[in-house]
């Protein structure tokens, strides 16, 4: 069973290389692995801590030791900047859930629609409520009772969380030099101001913000599609990290540490760097084909007369159990109505297949018997249909209306 959470005892410090990641919530996984590498002042800028039930802390930097469940919430507060206007309540306008394996092979991130109607729990001196949307549990609790709300509706530990606002999407964006994304079709979302042409754009600073929160620009205008729009972003910043022109690159690996540690609150289990650089660890080596963005799968409806997305529970139980039991997932749904397979998508070369050489030439050719020390590879699951998502090696583009 994966040991969601569970603290190191030995490891020795290094660099950290490979996040996971983006989008809004990109940006918090693709933070809190590069914040690790950070010098270490940075930890003067980290807000006070939010308390988690069943947080945990780590020691010592290494990587992580088993699985790690972290929840990574945008919130739409602005946190008071008049560029956003005015705000009314403090809503998630994303929440997703990272799910790296305990063998730190692969990783999965959860998109939850915001419109997703939930139970909230008790929090903050709210009573609890049988059915509210998952972005108000923010509201009603803060970063806590947002995770409660999670965890209740997936049966899964959480011991890590974290915030971020507005501006640190556009902090990020700009630390990398700008993230580039494919639209197919022309994006011309009139309520927010963001218009952008067929073909190829490098986004960064409040083009890139605009671009994670268009929803009325993208495929139906719903939440579902703006989730899948988000992860063009998402799958092109992890790209965008991981190449050598940002990691060879002190200024932008700084800039990204500093993008995360100013414009985050966090549990109280990531306010040591050291659980920072842990978690980034973990994420070093997965490939990127090994990480996948997911959306939970539900439909619209309405309750109460209002527009919101009821919840697929079935479906989305194999995917909970699939993670609870720690095991590799397979998407077969599409990519969703907000995005596109990009049709002028790298391709890369095949390498050509060399013969392998018996290590004894006198051998017979009779098989061996697998070793018995090696674990067995874990099966992986094949989702339902309704699971629709991209892996971050998968090059997509957004679907305009």
């Amino acid at each position: 069973m994966a040991r969601h959470g569970r603290l190191p005892r030995t490891g020795a410090g290094r660099g950290v290389l490979k996040l996971v990641g983006a989008g809004l919530a990109v940006v918090l996984v693709s933070s809190l692995c590069v914040a690790g590498v950070a010098v270490w002042n940075l930890t003067s800028q980290i807000k006070p801590g939010v308390a988690l039930e069943g947080e945990e802390n780590i020691p010592e930097i290494g990587a992580i030791e088993g699985g790690v469940n972290l929840l990574l919430v945008g919130s739409d507060s602005g946190e008071g900047n008049p560029a956003y206007g005015e705000r009314g309540e403090h809503l998630a306008d994303v929440t997703m859930l990272l799910h790296i394996s305990e063998d730190h092979s692969n990783a999965t991130v959860v998109s939850f629609p915001r419109d997703l109607l939930v139970p909230i729990p008790s929090c903050d001196g709210h009573s609890a409520m049988s059915a509210q949307k998952l972005n108000s549990s923010l509201s009603y609790g803060g970063l806590s009772c947002t995770v409660e709300t999670v965890k209740d509706l997936t049966g899964l530990d959480i011991p890590f969380a974290a915030k971020i606002e507005f501006d640190g999407v556009i902090q990020m964006s700009n630390a990398v030099g700008g993230v580039p994304v494919c639209v197919a079709s022309d994006i011309r979302d009139k309520q927010i101001g963001l218009y952008l042409t067929a073909g190829e754009h490098t986004l960064s600073g409040w083009d890139a913000l605009q671009f994670v929160r268009t929803r009325y620009g993208v495929g139906d205008g719903s939440d579902l599609s703006r989730i899948s729009n988000q992860q063009v972003f998402l799958s092109s910043l992890a790209r965008t990290i991981k190449s050598a022109e940002t990691l060879s690159d002190p200024v932008k690996v700084y800039g990204l540490a500093q993008a995360a540690v100013s414009n985050m609150e966090m549990s109280n289990s990531l306010q040591n760097v050291t659980t920072l650089a842990s978690i980034a660890l973990a994420l070093k080596d997965i490939p990127l084909d090994n990480v996948n963005f997911v959306r939970y799968p539900g439909g619209t409806g309405t309750s109460g007369g209002l527009s919101v997305v009821i919840p697929n529970k079935s479906d989305a139980s194999i995917l909970f159990d699939a993670i609870a039991a720690d095991q590799p997932i397979t998407i077969t749904g599409d990519t969703g109505d907000g995005s596109s397979v990009d049709p002028n998508a790298p391709v890369e070369e095949a390498t050509p297949e060399t013969p392998e050489t018996p290590a004894d030439p006198g051998a017979t050719g009779e098989a061996t018997a697998p070793d018995a020390t090696q674990p067995p590879t874990p099966t992986s699951v094949e989702l339902p249909s309704t699971i629709m998502g991209q892996s971050a090696g998968t090059y997509t583009c957004s679907a305009g209306q």
